[in-house]
């Protein structure tokens, strides 16, 4: 049986989600910055380790705020389905404080709107722009701890521009979302052959 995971795209302007989409996408990267203004939704089917799983990419635009209730989720177009995710990515630019600052927020929001009593939803901490570390404001180290330790999130850095990091995200956030037959295997992941731009729609 195929299952559906559906993962929530954050973060802050310019900080690279939407290459990150793309790369995974379509192996491919613009050096020019469209800005995300509506909320983007990909359809693609991976197969991780022989067995087939539907993804749901949310790609969102920039938001004031995490939407507390369902009410308020379905009155602004640029947050609906955000509730519902199975996983949320939060990226950051490693050379941008204040883009770390803007998903350390939206991290505290998400876990504030969670139902007591349910499981919470995997959150993955993402440092995109590693080709640029000479730039990096706060160390990695620093960060990789307070995610892991105290955060208690999965942590990785990438590159959109170069590739380097892309799949490894993904697998680990199918992991992360419960596929039992992807825990302590090593993920080897690729598309399906059906996979092409048709497959987005932007709503």
């Amino acid at each position: 049986m195929v299952t559906t995971f559906k993962i929530a795209v954050l973060g802050a302007q310019g900080v690279g989600k939407s290459a990150i989409v793309r790369q995974f996408m379509y192996n491919e990267f613009s050096e020019t910055s469209v800005p995300t203004k509506t909320r983007r939704v990909f359809l693609p089917a991976v197969v991780m380790n022989g067995h087939v799983h539907e993804l749901q990419i949310m790609d969102f635009p920039p938001i004031s705020s995490y939407p507390v209730n369902t009410l308020q989720e379905w009155a602004d177009s640029c947050c609906r389905g955000l509730r519902s995710a199975h996983a949320y990515i939060l990226v950051y630019d490693i050379c941008c404080f204040d883009s770390f600052e803007y998903i350390k927020t939206l991290r505290q929001q998400i876990l504030e709107t969670q139902v007591i009593g349910t499981s919470e939803t995997p959150i993955i901490i993402v440092g995109n722009k590693r080709d640029l570390q000479r730039g990096r404001v706060i160390p990695r180290w620093n960060v990789s701890h307070l995610v892991k330790k105290t955060w208690k999130c999965g942590y990785i850095e990438c590159s959109a521009k170069y590739n380097w990091h892309i799949l490894l995200l993904f697998s680990e956030l199918l992991k992360s979302v419960g596929c039992a037959r992807c825990k302590h295997v090593h993920a080897a992941i690729r598309f399906q052959g059906a996979l092409r731009r048709n497959r987005c729609s932007i709503m």
